[in-house]
């Protein structure tokens, strides 16, 4: 079965929306080779609406000569929780409709590497209460935003044990939990 593996950019507070307001100060080499080794780790990634369409709405139009992620960014297929779209367009990209464990779960069950997530901090909540995220991958930044969602936030619990742990030189610790079995 496939791993789920879900990565956040993480503020000491627990914010994880907009970091492209606050994280880019402390992205280097070391932070770099994290996100693409996760990046190529994965043969697919999962998305929620708001994500889907922040993405579509930047990806498409960047060439491989612009970033280096555009090219996987763009042809990586991409499978989309949403029950408000009844359409993407985004190429490579597939709706995933129905019951949310059923569809992430046959997923899963495809041939294939990792499943990745970056953002989409509500359906990750929903996928960790459901057993569905294998792995957390947290880049926790040395700084408090102050505002904004968090990753965790009014929620059932769930009991997660450190698989693996790490510091940048800018001070980012990078975190990788795996959930406990019940």
């Amino acid at each position: 079965m496939r791993k789920l593996s879900a990565s956040f950019f993480i503020s000491l507070d627990g914010v994880v929306e907009a970091p492209q307001n606050w994280h880019f100060t402390y992205f280097n080499d070391e932070m770099g080779a994290v996100v693409g080794e996760a990046i190529a780790a994965s043969d697919a990634f999962l998305l929620g609406r708001r994500t889907y369409e922040e993405w579509a709405a930047f990806w498409p139009t960047k060439a491989a000569a612009e970033s280096p992620m555009a090219g996987p960014m763009n042809e990586t297929p991409k499978y989309v929780v949403s029950t408000t779209l009844d359409k993407i367009e985004w190429e490579n990209s597939t709706l995933l409709e129905g019951d949310l464990a059923k569809a992430v779960t046959e997923l899963k069950a495809k041939p294939g590497r990792n499943i990745g997530m970056s953002g989409s901090a509500t359906l990750v909540r929903s996928l960790l209460e459901l057993g569905l995220v294998d792995e957390l991958r947290l880049l926790v930044h040395p700084l408090v935003v102050g505002s904004g969602a968090k990753l965790f936030e009014n929620g059932t619990p769930v009991s997660l044990e450190l698989a693996d742990s790490r510091t940048f030189s800018t001070g980012v610790v990078d975190l990788t939990y795996r959930p406990v079995a019940a």
